[in-house]
């Protein structure tokens, strides 16, 4: 029993959260009603969700010396010795397994975005975490993955506004968690994440404010595009602006005055704010959109 309470840990099922960005092209590519396209999109959320599941075990393998200097990660099952590595690897190896079936079920497109994603985040836990701002690119180019698995992988035609939106959400979040980091971690944290040292807390902050500038500009002006109106059959998309604006203004206001912004995931299932801003704008979106 102790050995499964460890290895769930292990997967992070919190993390799965992340896999919601899956089904933004169900709503906004009107597909909610075809209940193939609906099961596809579930069983694709599934894959993605165990393969990055996997992704962090092999993370956590990779780091597990340094997460044992960090306050919080030490928690964890592989760098508390929980678990031992063979059993980490054998865990992630079957993980694969099913998230690469799973996918293939679905499409070849969505097996190709699923591999893809693997193999990018390899390459992240090996090597390319430690290059300054491409390290943040590819923590943002993941979630973009998960919008086109949600879309080309099920034969959802991707908005290009959606992508745009996406990609400026996703490295607003990146940027925030290298900033909650090197602010969480005693003398810049580099012990722990040596791509620390080449950040600086005025630079982060720069990086953060363009991005969440992008945020409400790409969204709202996809809200008021003539492409966007003729899609949708509404021009009142715009209301849903003060969510998007709030939600990033508490967001900053929880990385620079709660010392959160570190995890996403937990952000948004903890604060009651966030909680309220992002479920009053799906609820709005879908009702006037539907």
């Amino acid at each position: 029993m102790k050995m499964l309470s460890a290895l769930w840990r292990l997967m992070r099922p919190h993390q799965w959260l992340k896999n919601s960005f899956v089904f933004t092209g169900l709503l906004f590519g009107h597909a909610w009603n075809d209940s193939v396209i609906v099961w596809h999109v579930v069983l694709v959320a599934v894959a993605f969700s165990l393969m990055a599941s996997a992704i962090y075990i092999l993370n956590d393998m990779v780091d597990r010396e340094q997460d044992k200097l960090h306050p919080v990660k030490c928690l964890r099952p592989l760098a508390a010795e929980e678990l031992t590595l063979p059993t980490a690897g054998l865990f992630a190896m079957l993980l694969t397994g099913i998230a690469l079936s799973i996918a293939y079920a679905v499409s070849s497109v969505a097996l190709i975005i699923v591999v893809a994603y693997a193999l990018m985040n390899l390459a992240y836990s090996l090597r390319l975490k430690h290059v300054v701002m491409l390290d943040v690119f590819i923590i943002a180019m993941g979630f973009m993955l998960r919008i086109l698995v949600g879309t080309l992988g099920v034969g959802i035609p991707p908005s290009q506004w959606l992508l745009l939106c996406g990609l400026m959400v996703t490295l607003f979040l990146g940027f925030a968690k290298r900033r909650a980091e090197m602010t969480a971690l005693h003398n810049g944290g580099t012990a722990h994440r040596k791509v620390l040292a080449h950040y600086s807390s005025v630079l982060l902050d720069k990086m953060i404010g363009i991005t969440a500038s992008g945020v409400i500009m790409s969204y709202s002006l996809y809200t008021m595009s003539p492409d966007t109106i003729r899609a949708h059959g509404t021009a009142y998309l715009i209301y849903t602006v003060p969510f998007v604006m709030y939600g990033v203004f508490r967001y900053i206001y929880l990385l620079h005055e709660q010392q959160g912004g570190a995890d996403p995931s937990r952000e948004l299932v903890r604060d009651v704010h966030l909680v309220v801003a992002v479920l009053a704008w799906a609820l709005t979106t879908f009702w006037l959109i539907r």
